[in-house]
């Protein structure tokens, strides 16, 4: 086994056993000898492309399987062998369609040409010849390079399959995504070349986001400012985690009208400010926040739990009966519900205590999108020309399990007052309950949504900036982001697309960047670790 593909990989440097996030080696064997399945289809697919051929259903196939390859998504081993075999059968399809109209089936690439072994056992083996490490001979700068690419490609897989689910596409983008897998089977290409399809990987995403957001908003209306309590209410109570609204949207539905009310968690927050979402009355409220006491909340809540994508760690033996998971997510012992008909969860919440009584924990305001905060600009710019908000800080990204991450929490809590902070993803969880008052009826934290809101965040900074006729490296805005998976790194690769500079980026920097890699793109984007919340304030503020 050999992963690194996460921030909290094993002393920094990679899992060669066993995952910190749990996954076994055997799985870890799985992903990466689906990966280099997939890696043969999309030679097909791209070569099919050249002849008019159609490749949607192969398309939407490489894109799911390398989502299924995302950090906490699925751990099920059976479940990748017949991702395995179906990749080959597609490829097999295309084939017998390429040949005839004149295209190349005669690829040489062992990807193109690998076939299965007859039992798991066998794959495994076939997954561990195919291992991220398996060739010391290659120049480890160009390895790093392909090793950025292929976890960004994940991230824009996850988001492009999340975009898809709500009607919106771009073959562009599946185009990218096969021409980046096919890309890192290569060995011709120089690093200034490698560094071109690491910031296409950005821009890419950029559209995927813009996807999604389409997708999101469409279907659910632009997020407003909204109250969300943090407590419970005393009854049935159904708990839906991840990021898929659809999903959600589906539980909202199906449970109405049963006596449950339904929580969100983790990356599901931002769905409170949905007026499409909002509208149900028995959509609560928040249960809990995203890593730092995950197992607790989940051990102890009374009622079911839905998973719809990969925020989680792995699931605990003690509660596995109450997790459901959908689309991609699965866990071994875990159930999984394919079809969207979520009775055997709603029939589990039913069959349990609930909560016993009311709590009031407080609440936090969620819902602070594009469309809120540009609906105020002239607001916020009379503020920044009368000097009442002196910064803007962009505390973003992934949160996780591993120590030093209170560095989020004690910085934002250290932000001058006359400062205000956005955030954006799980990451804000060490520190979205945190009161930091208002400046002038504009408050200070401002939640702008789940990761892939990240789009909606750069276009705040694009019309600031246009307000003030600058850059958006010109604002008085630093951002300061946490990363922990695949996600992460395909939206850092769209900063770096779009020219931000000077991003503070932690709690530790990816083990997959070689130095030489990193002085790159100290010198091209000024990019550096964070230190310490008083350090990175005299530094930013002066």
């Amino acid at each position: 086994m050999f992963c690194y593909q996460c921030e909290q990989t094993a002393k920094g440097k990679a899992c060669t056993s066993m995952g910190v996030c749990g996954k076994s080696g055997d799985v870890a064997a799985l992903q990466d000898l689906l990966i280099h399945a997939v890696q043969g289809l999309a030679l097909y697919a791209a070569e099919a492309r050249k002849y008019g051929i159609p490749t949607s259903a192969a398309s939407l196939f490489i894109c799911e399987a390398t989502f299924s390859t995302l950090t906490n998504v699925n751990f099920d081993a059976d479940r990748f062998v017949t991702l395995i075999k179906k990749t080959v059968q597609l490829r097999e399809a295309l084939k017998k369609e390429i040949k005839p109209a004149g295209g190349r089936t005669d690829f040489t690439e062992q990807a193109a040409n690998f076939l299965p072994a007859a039992d798991q056992a066998g794959l495994i083996k076939q997954g561990e010849a195919v291992a991220l490490n398996i060739d010391s001979s290659e120049n480890p700068d160009i390895v790093s390079l392909k090793h950025i690419l292929l976890f960004g490609l994940k991230g824009v897989a996850a988001y492009a399959d999340h975009a898809r689910i709500l009607g919106q596409e771009d073959d562009k983008v599946y185009a990218f995504i096969e021409e980046g897998l096919t890309s890192i089977l290569r060995k011709d290409l120089s690093v200034e070349e490698w560094i071109g399809l690491v910031l296409k990987c950005g821009e890419i995403n950029l559209r995927t986001m813009e996807l999604l957001d389409a997708g999101n908003t469409g279907t659910f209306g632009h997020p407003v400012p909204t109250h969300v309590p943090l407590g419970a209410m005393k009854g049935k109570a159904i708990l839906v985690s991840g990021h898929d609204l659809k999903d959600l949207a589906a539980i909202l539905e199906q449970t109405a009208g049963k006596g449950i009310n339904v929580y969100t968690h983790g990356e599901m927050l931002p769905c409170h400010g949905y007026p499409e979402l909002k509208k149900y009355g028995h959509f609560y409220g928040h249960y809990g926040t995203a890593w730092q006491n995950q197992a607790k909340e989940f051990a102890e809540f009374p009622g079911a739990i839905v998973m719809t994508t990969n925020c989680i760690q792995r699931p605990k033996d003690s509660y596995k009966d109450n997790i459901f998971t959908t689309g991609l997510v699965g866990w071994p012992g875990v159930n999984h519900i394919a079809d969207k008909d979520f009775s055997p969860a709603i029939e589990k919440t039913l069959a349990m205590a609930g909560f016993p009584a009311d709590t009031d924990k407080g609440s936090v305001m969620v819902g602070f999108a594009r469309n809120a905060v540009l609906g105020v600009a002239d607001k916020v710019i009379d503020a920044v020309k009368n000097k009442a908000i002196r910064h803007f800080f962009l505390v973003a990204g992934c949160d996780g399990a591993k120590p030093g991450r209170n560095y989020y929490t004690e910085i934002v809590e250290k932000i001058p007052n006359d400062c205000v902070v956005l955030t954006l993803a799980c990451g804000k969880f060490r520190f979205f309950d945190k009161q930091l008052g208002d400046i002038g009826g504009i408050p200070r934290l401002l939640d702008v949504g789940q990761c892939n809101d990240a789009y909606s965040a750069i276009q705040i900074a694009v019309a600031l900036a246009g307000a003030f006729g600058c850059g958006v490296n010109d604002l008085p805005l630093s951002m300061i982001l946490s990363w922990y998976e695949q996600k992460a790194v395909a939206i850092l690769l769209t900063l770096f697309h779009l020219g931000i500079k000077d991003i503070r980026l932690g709690p530790s920097l990816p083990a997959f960047v070689t130095p030489n890699v990193l002085d790159v793109l100290v010198k091209n984007f000024n990019i550096k670790p964070v230190t310490t919340p008083d350090e990175d304030l005299r530094a930013i503020l002066g």
